[in-house]
């Protein structure tokens, strides 16, 4: 435990920041495209349009994640279950797992609470409500169903594109169209989550848990299914358990030392 915190502290860090990048992002466009002072609220008033556009906006910004310096470094995780299926996958060690983890935790928290300390009373309107992630009108089933089947084709899609040299590169580029796509069309089912920490980052300054275990379970379930089909079916494994390997950056998963920075 203390040789990987003194040794990978850094990628730790790095996974709590994109996280919490990632929710300032989606608490300003929430508020953005939800709050009823709103200009762009007031000027689309149908709510497939709105959603439209905050796909686009949260899939610009994992763009924006994976192939940032940090990203490239840490391999752009900032989900839980992302990281433990690439540690059932044996690419990512125990104890990185578990750090991994806790700092996607600490950021998805801190990244919504600067955004209130940003945005105050707009965060906190009813419609905005720190982004929270709970079952549409359909209920816990049809949110759970919909979580697990999208996260089982979004760790699908990464395993198969960081299995092939030449696909490996627009990982981040796939993952962020499905993103939009999932925002735009399924939102209303289960809020789209697919991360237990983005969803832990809203609900503990919220104090909502509504249907919280949804969120935890679904995800695992989806993303480490995804990895069984591909252990059954003998598919190629990933190089690593990055979603962007930058041969200039270090890779503490497969190994690759700091003396390859350029």
């Amino acid at each position: 435990m203390r040789d990987a915190l003194r040794s990978h502290w850094p990628e730790y860090l790095m996974e709590a920041a994109e996280l919490a990048a990632f929710m300032i992002s989606a608490c300003a466009f929430g508020a953005l495209l939800e709050h009823p002072s709103s200009p762009v609220r007031q000027g689309l008033e149908t709510p497939l349009l709105r959603q439209l556009l905050g796909g686009l906006a949260m899939g610009a910004t994992a763009v924006a994640i994976v192939y940032s310096p940090w990203g490239r470094r840490s391999g752009a995780h900032f989900n839980p279950a992302v990281t433990l299926t690439f540690l059932r996958l044996g690419k990512v060690k125990p104890w990185d797992a578990l750090f991994y983890i806790l700092a996607q935790l600490a950021g998805g928290v801190l990244g919504v609470l600067v955004a209130a300390l940003a945005l105050g009373p707009l965060l906190r309107h009813p419609r905005v409500h720190y982004v929270v992630t709970v079952p549409g009108p359909w209920g816990a089933l049809p949110a759970f169903a919909a979580e697990v089947a999208m996260t089982f084709v979004l760790m699908s899609v990464v395993l198969w594109a960081t299995s092939h040299e030449r696909l490996a590169r627009f990982t981040g580029l796939f993952t962020a169209a499905l993103v939009a796509t999932y925002i735009t069309f399924e939102s209303p089912v289960s809020g789209m989550s697919m991360n237990p920490a983005r969803t832990f980052g809203s609900a503990l300054p919220s104090g909502t848990w509504t249907g919280f275990w949804i969120y935890v379970v679904a995800p695992l379930t989806g993303m480490l299914l995804a990895a069984e089909v591909r252990r059954l079916l003998r598919a190629r494994a990933a190089h690593c358990a990055k979603l962007m390997h930058d041969e200039k950056a270090r890779c503490i998963f497969c190994g690759q030392p700091a003396a390859a920075l350029g």
